[in-house]
């Protein structure tokens, strides 16, 4: 097949949606299928466009087998309302133009976020009689507004809008969890539309590895030490100050070292929060390179993963499936009735506190950092659960049978054929005939004569 994916984030973008539209699209070129990537120019996290893509409004590359066709967009690293809106806007009507002018897809991925990109892939679909199936990475407006981010009435009745749309118009609807199926339920989408696969990692390449040959424990003098690790995106949703306040606590305990490692300027305003807490025991570093993913997380006890209370149920940071496949036990500092809770629970693979008190998770991290045996078997369990319920092969092949089922022309239904005896003056006749075309009650009561 021909696959056109569109969506706002791809390589090298580090962290979030990226790294899983790329691998998304690469596994697709590798089972035999011709892939295009409509997308933006590289700006996340640091919500700047990278350097070797300034200055230009459209760029072409590929990499191992896609074609990536990228545009300018607005982005400014602290975006007001006004460059917010200039943000989406002008991702719609700059990512169209390359969109359209590619080859003709056969189906058509779209990733929410960003929930505006869904107007030009509809609109696509629509010029090319193809297929477009919606993958909801979250739900918006409903996250955005829970969050505090999007409070202007116009803005939310404008996404409101926009949502209805994505959902009307999309012939699937492909989501991660369970909790966004409910939501969805709720908003009168109908279930046969929707098709739960949840998100992957590549359980080859994020593998349990030795920590005592970590190269990164090694670089940064964490040998000997129980190392609690965060790795992702800093932003309001996490709430990263209850982890530097945990690690204030435990500051008397010079074998407990806490390792953040994100974006620069998160980084730089949780440098504040570390000397305003004198939590001396955390370090903050810039992200790794990909290839070295592994081995960093490798160097951790302990992965963590953090999210604010008024984080919207059905959020599932992505990072969840990285941290069990790495094999290390996980804390999770996330509202209990929630997605990514639920996730947590079911692994066996970790433990779940309340989000924002850091006392909680300061004394679920003394208890694992006692009980070196637990760490262990909830490491093994997190490898085994990742590797039964998110391998990236199991999630390849779901998304290639939804693309076929897509775009497979819907059968005819066939009439039945039974054999029917037609009474003859010589010798029984038999034919087959469409049932209830002829009716055999008809057929037998004519007389067949020799002339």
């Amino acid at each position: 097949m021909r696959i056109l994916i569109y969506s706002y984030n791809y390589h090298p973008e580090p962290i979030g949606i990226a790294p899983l539209m790329t691998e998304l699209a690469e596994g697709l070129v590798k089972r035999g299928h011709e892939v295009r990537v409509v997308t933006a120019m590289p700006n996340y996290p640091q919500r700047e466009i990278y350097e070797a893509y300034r200055g230009k409004l459209f760029v072409t590359e590929e990499k191992n087998g896609v074609k990536i066709q990228r545009s300018f967009v607005w982005i400014r690293p602290q975006p007001n309302l006004i460059d917010r809106i200039l943000l989406d806007a002008s991702f719609v009507a700059t990512s169209f133009i390359p969109a359209i002018a590619g080859w003709r897809p056969d189906v058509i991925l779209t990733t929410s976020p960003s929930l505006p990109g869904c107007v030009p892939a509809s609109v696509l679909g629509w010029l090319n009689r193809c297929p477009v199936i919606l993958n909801l990475q979250d739900i918006l407006p409903d996250a955005a507004i829970h969050t505090g981010l999007l409070k202007n009435k116009v803005l939310i009745k404008v996404f409101q809008i926009l949502e209805k749309f994505a959902y009307r118009t999309a012939t699937k609807i492909s989501v991660i969890a369970d909790g966004f199926v409910d939501n969805l339920l709720q908003k009168g989408v109908k279930a046969s539309k929707m098709v739960k696969i949840p998100n992957w990692v590549d359980v080859n390449f994020i593998r349990p590895l030795p920590k005592e040959e970590s190269e990164f424990r090694a670089t940064h003098n964490l040998n000997g030490k129980f190392v609690v690790m965060y790795s992702g995106n800093i932003a309001l949703t996490q709430g990263l100050e209850t982890v530097v306040k945990a690690a204030s606590k435990l500051r008397h305990i010079p074998d407990i070292t806490f390792v953040i490692v994100g974006e620069a300027k998160g980084l730089q305003r949780l440098q504040q929060e570390c000397l305003e807490q004198d939590a001396d025991n955390v370090l903050l570093l810039p992200f790794q390179p990909r290839e070295k993913l592994p081995d960093m997380l490798a160097a951790a006890d302990v992965s963590l993963v953090v999210q604010k209370k008024n984080v919207i149920s059905f959020n599932m940071p992505s990072k969840i499936q990285v941290a069990l496949a790495s094999g290390r036990a996980l804390i999770a500092s996330v509202p209990d009735n929630g997605t990514a809770a639920r996730a947590i629970h079911q692994s066996g693979g970790g433990v779940v506190v309340p989000p924002e008190e850091p006392q909680a998770l300061a004394d679920a991290i003394l208890d694992l950092y006692k009980a070196p045996e637990k760490v262990n078997s909830l490491g093994y369990n997190s490898r085994k659960f990742a590797v039964e319920n998110y391998s990236f092969d199991s999630a390849l092949s779901q998304y290639e049978s939804l693309f076929y089922a897509v775009t497979e022309p819907t059968p005819i239904a066939q009439p039945v054929i039974q054999p029917v005896m037609i009474e003859s003056a010589y010798e029984p006749l038999f034919f087959a005939v469409p049932n209830p075309t002829i009716s055999e009650s008809t057929i037998s009561q004519r007389q067949i004569r020799a002339d």
